[in-house]
C-alpha cells in the first residue's frame, strides 16, 4: 500500500474512533452524573521507527511520521452542573467524591444521585442497586418512623436516628474503571471523605458534563477531517490506477 494512503486510512480510523466517543457524550446529556469522555488523539511515528528499524534522525522518508492515532479515551470527571428538583430522594455531591453502591458481591462507586426506595425500605439507584452508609451497610428508611431528610453533610435522619451515606474518593481518578450504569469500579479501596469535606445538596441532581454545543461542534470537526482523509484515499487510489494503467500501455 502506498505510504500516503495508508496515512489517510489511519486517520479515517482516529476520526471515526473519536465520533463514537462523541455520538456516546451525545446519547448522555440528559443522564444524571454522566461524565463525557475525550478521545486523545496522538501522532504516530512511522512503522519501521516504531519497530526499531529506523531512528528518528535518518534523513529517509520515515521522518515524514505515521499520521495519528485514538491513543486513549479519558472521563472528564469535573463538577456537573446542579439541578433543583425538591425530590427528598435526589441529592447531589458536591466537590469531589462518589456514593457508594453495591452490585451483587462489587461495592462500586457513582456520582448519579436520582435515588429510590424498594419494597424493603432501602435507598437504591435507579437500576435497583443499594446505597450504603459509612458502615458500609444499606441505607434503610422505615416506614413507621416518620418524616426523613437527607442533610447537607450527607446524612438520612429519621426519628432521632441518623445514617451517614458513604462518600468516597478514590486514590487516584485515574483508577476508576467505568462499567456502565453510571458506575465506576475502583482499582485501590477507596478512602472515606473526611466530615469537614462532605458535601452534598438533597433535593438536588448532578446533570451531564456534556454539552450539546460542545459536542456538536467536535462531532462537525471529526466528520470534516474524516470526509477529507478519505477523499485523499481516493485521490491517491486514482492516482495510483492511472499510473498502474500508464505502465501497463508503455
Amino acid at each position: 500500500m502506498p505510504y500516503g494512503l495508508y496515512m489517510s486510512a489511519e486517520g479515517v480510523e482516529a476520526q471515526s474512533r473519536r465520533l463514537d466517543v462523541i455520538a456516546n457524550n451525545l446519547a448522555n446529556i440528559e443522564t444524571v452524573g454522566f461524565k463525557r469522555e475525550l478521545a486523545i488523539l496522538q501522532a504516530r511515528e512511522a512503522e519501521a521507527i516504531e519497530e526499531g528499524l529506523d531512528t528518528v534522525d535518518s534523513g529517509s522518508i520515515n521522518q515524514i511520521g505515521g499520521g495519528i492515532m485514538l491513543s486513549e479515551t479519558k472521563t472528564d470527571f469535573s463538577q456537573g452542573p446542579l439541578k433543583k428538583t425538591n425530590n427528598p430522594k435526589d441529592v447531589a455531591v458536591k466537590g469531589e467524591g462518589f456514593f457508594l453502591v453495591s452490585k451483587g458481591d462489587e461495592t462500586l462507586l457513582t456520582r448519579a444521585g436520582n435515588f429510590d426506595i424498594n419494597s424493603l425500605g432501602e435507598l437504591v439507584t435507579q437500576q435497583g442497586y443499594q446505597v450504603l452508609s459509612e458502615s458500609g451497610t444499606p441505607i434503610v428508611i422505615s416506614r413507621e418512623g416518620g418524616p426523613w431528610q437527607i442533610t447537607g453533610s450527607g446524612e438520612l435522619q429519621q426519628g432521632g436516628l441518623s445514617q451517614a451515606l458513604a462518600l468516597v474518593e478514590p486514590e487516584s481518578l485515574g483508577d476508576l474503571i467505568k462499567m456502565g450504569e453510571n458506575l465506576f469500579k475502583p482499582l485501590a479501596e477507596p478512602q472515606s471523605i473526611p466530615p469537614g469535606r462532605r458535601s452534598v445538596a438533597p433535593g438536588h441532581l448532578e446533570m451531564s458534563t456534556a454539552e450539546p454545543t460542545t459536542e456538536m461542534i467536535a462531532m462537525i470537526e471529526a466528520s470534516r477531517i474524516l470526509e477529507a482523509n478519505v477523499n485523499m484515499m481516493k485521490t491517491q487510489d486514482q492516482m495510483l490506477g492511472e499510473l498502474i494503467n500508464k505502465l501497463m500501455s508503455s
